[in-house]
């Protein structure tokens, strides 16, 4: 199970010299927690970083910054984890929960953006596996119902 078949696809972007208050307008309109933060070149969009609500809370808000003064470049770190469309799913679990992240850009051979694969999409999508494991054992005593009846 590859990380690209999980990934959504439609992701928030910002780039380095937006605004804070900008960025807050977007993650507002696009109702998420986070944006990848992007350098756009003729081919695309490389993510160079992510900037989440918690950042913007900590790191501006409670540090009393005026929110016009500080872009979304100021907040990102240096080294940026992301992970290749045909990474494995677990290998790639494994990677954030051992950098402590909820969240990662998805890149395709190339490096340039294709998504964004984070905890809630990971968490939805085993909850749905396992409700469908769940039905197994009704589902088995109704086909054996069936032809014990037959």
């Amino acid at each position: 199970m590859s990380v690209g078949l999980f990934c959504n696809r439609d992701t928030a972007i910002a780039r380095r010299g937006d605004s804070i208050l900008e960025a807050a307008r977007i993650m507002r309109q696009w109702h998420v927690g986070c944006l990848i933060v992007v350098e756009q070149d003729d081919r695309g969009v490389r993510p160079v970083g992510i900037v989440t609500d918690r950042d913007l809370v900590i790191e501006v808000l409670a540090a009393n910054l005026e929110p016009d003064a500080v872009t979304v470049g100021d907040l990102i770190g240096t080294e940026l984890l992301t992970a290749r469309e045909r990474d494995g799913l677990w290998e790639t679990l494994r990677r954030m929960q051992s950098r402590g992240v909820r969240r990662i850009p998805v890149v395709d051979a190339d490096g340039y953006l294709a998504g964004i694969l984070t905890q809630d999409d990971v968490l939805e999508i085993l909850v749905g596996e396992l409700s469908d494991l769940v039905k197994i054992p009704e589902r088995e005593r109704t086909e054996e119902h069936r032809h014990r009846s037959g």
